[in-house]
């Protein structure tokens, strides 16, 4: 029972030590970088009613909910995907703002995935929506903004790949497909069975420049090429002003510089259908999946009341800590903690050294010193918990200051050390 006692349930596991300091260090690098583009924190609920994620909202599937019932017996759900949430809130604090509205978000969700996939059931995100702006500059500023976010984290090696749901969409609409033939047109793409696809094409009764189009989404891809290339298979409107706004989020992207982060994928489609426009993927080194997700979503806000065009983008903070372990490129927390030990005779002056360490913002732990443990011991656990200076009393007046970067001690006078020390 005791051995129970100490492990997790399956999906979730605990984070401590180093990799809690690298991960609070990564939230906090990637946060700056939000607060800069101009984004504004929001917290929305840990768990909120059933209907603010079903399939209708886009959201996840049913059977991947951790679903509960209040007192009342209404459906709850632990949040999924943070999106419909800021939708919500967004439709019922926001209702009257028709300019800009930003904001951004950290936090947990859940999955309750299948078993064997590799991926935890609780993971940590951080994101942000920009809504009221249908522009192609909102669209670039948002895949800039997730660029940035990236390169911030420490990554120098990655690429966001853009994609267009529209042109997919025009391309069905222009060959008159079924449901069903869409849905199984956009299985073919999404696995990447271009040969399959091409196989099914040629069954369908469709029109040439479709099947053409179909057959070629494994080329749909690159740069700039590639949309002069989708554009040559359609005469469809729908399609042709979803390449159209794929060149103009180009262009202002590379405005910013950044367009050697970028590529184009019109086989990229997505797995919610609240997407309704540009979606978006960043894939780097060292992990099997993307980093960050986003898009456009111009008829979610529309099922909470409030008519609304949005994008947004969120991080898989676990994915993103995994490829930084495997480039070995993880951040650093600075090591910038004091440590006071000081025998019982000599709390008074190491209360007060303690005391005006903290007024100048300077991380300071305070140990009594005990008999059973040799001051060597200490000075190993400074080491083992990134502390930068040890001040071990000697007596009420002398105090032996131990650099613990430097490797160098010194004994001084206790009445002589000054702010400008710590």
């Amino acid at each position: 029972m005791k051995e129970t006692l100490l492990h997790t349930p399956e999906g979730v596991r605990d984070i401590y030590g180093d990799e809690c300091r690298q991960r609070n260090q990564l939230l906090r690098n990637i946060h700056h970088v939000l607060h800069l583009y101009s984004y504004h924190d929001i917290e929305t609920p840990s768990f909120e009613y059933f209907n603010i994620f079903n399939m209708e909202k886009g959201s996840a599937h049913s059977n991947e909910m951790y679903k509960f019932f209040d007192r009342n017996n209404n459906t709850l759900v632990l949040r999924p995907d943070f999106t419909p949430s800021v939708a919500r809130c967004v439709s019922k604090y926001y209702v009257e703002e028709e300019l800009p509205i930003r904001l951004c978000y950290e936090g947990l969700t859940y999955r309750n995935v299948l078993r064997h996939q590799g991926k935890r059931n609780e993971t940590m995100q951080i994101g942000c929506e920009l809504i009221n702006d249908d522009s192609s500059a909102a669209d670039a500023e948002m895949i800039s903004c997730v660029i940035d976010a990236l390169k911030a984290s420490g990554l120098k090696e990655f690429q966001v790949v853009i994609g267009q749901v529209e042109y997919f969409k025009g391309l069905m609409e222009e060959a008159g497909a079924s449901p069903e033939e869409e849905n199984t047109i956009r299985d073919f793409i999404q696995a990447r069975n271009f040969f399959g696809l091409s196989e099914y094409a040629d069954q369908l009764d469709i029109p040439t420049n479709v099947r053409d189009a179909l057959r070629s989404f494994d080329r749909l891809f690159g740069g700039p090429e590639a949309l002069t290339l989708a554009a040559g298979y359609t005469g469809n409107r729908r399609a042709e002003e979803a390449i159209e706004r794929l060149r103009k989020v180009y262009a202002a992207v590379s405005y910013y510089g950044h367009e050697k982060y970028i590529s184009i994928d019109l086989g990229m489609l997505n797995d919610y259908d609240y997407y309704t426009g540009i979606v978006f993927s960043g894939y780097t080194y060292g992990t099997g999946d993307a980093i960050a997700r986003g898009g456009r979503y111009n008829t979610l806000l529309q099922q909470f009341g409030k008519n609304a065009p949005s994008i947004g983008f969120a991080i898989v903070l676990d994915e993103l800590m995994t490829a930084l372990s495997g480039q070995q490129i993880l951040p650093d927390s600075p090591v910038d903690r004091v440590l006071v030990i000081y025998p019982i005779e000599n709390q008074e002056p190491a209360v007060m050294l303690g005391k005006r360490l903290r007024e100048a913002d300077v991380k300071t732990e305070l140990i009594r010193k005990s008999t059973r443990h040799a001051l060597t011991e200490y000075l190993s656990y400074a080491d083992r918990n990134r502390v930068k200076t040890v001040y071990f009393f000697l007596s009420n007046d002398k105090v032996l200051v131990s650099d613990r970067l430097k490797k160098t001690e010194k004994e001084v006078n206790f009445i002589d050390i000054k702010e400008e020390d710590f």
